[in-house]
């Protein structure tokens, strides 16, 4: 999957030119950004080698969460919540026998992927994108999640 920065460098790049669309293929993998507004839309496409083997990877999942979600709607005080990026599947670890991601009391940096939302067939890391500790997990495991949907909240340092 494309890196943050590369995509930030592309995103950089339809503002700086006023694009609305752009379509870069490469490595087995395509990414298409579309923008109506202000904020680029991103979408990943794989080929399907490369989707066969992530399809492969990721399947339905049934295990509990280590921690005790919550429905989302309390937010403790000092926590900061990391929201879902887009609609989808969510997914603690990448395949049924593989460790989750991240549990309650993991530190987390900016670059930690901390879960992996399924969306139209194409498994999407997501990042913590900030620094501190996991305090709570707030979906299960397989859970269809909405965008804005908070996921977990984190301590931050």
């Amino acid at each position: 999957m494309t890196d943050l920065k590369t995509l930030k460098q592309l995103i950089r790049l339809m503002v700086e030119n006023d694009l609305t669309e752009l379509d870069v293929e490469g490595e087995g993998q395509r990414v298409k950004l579309k923008r109506s507004g202000q904020v680029p839309e991103v979408q990943y496409v794989h080929t399907s080698a490369a989707m066969n083997h992530l399809a492969g990877s990721v399947p339905a999942m049934h295990a509990s969460p280590t921690s005790d979600p919550t429905n989302g709607e309390e937010e403790d005080e000092g926590l900061e919540s990391i929201d879902s990026p887009m609609v989808g599947t969510f997914y603690y670890a990448s395949s049924p026998d593989a460790k989750p991601f991240v549990s309650v009391g993991d530190r987390v940096t900016p670059e930690t992927v901390i879960c992996i939302i399924e969306a139209m067939k194409v498994f999407n890391e997501i990042k913590a994108e900030v620094t501190g500790v996991v305090q709570k997990i707030m979906v299960e495991n397989g859970q269809a999640v909405e965008f804005g949907q908070p996921l977990f909240q984190i301590q931050v340092e």
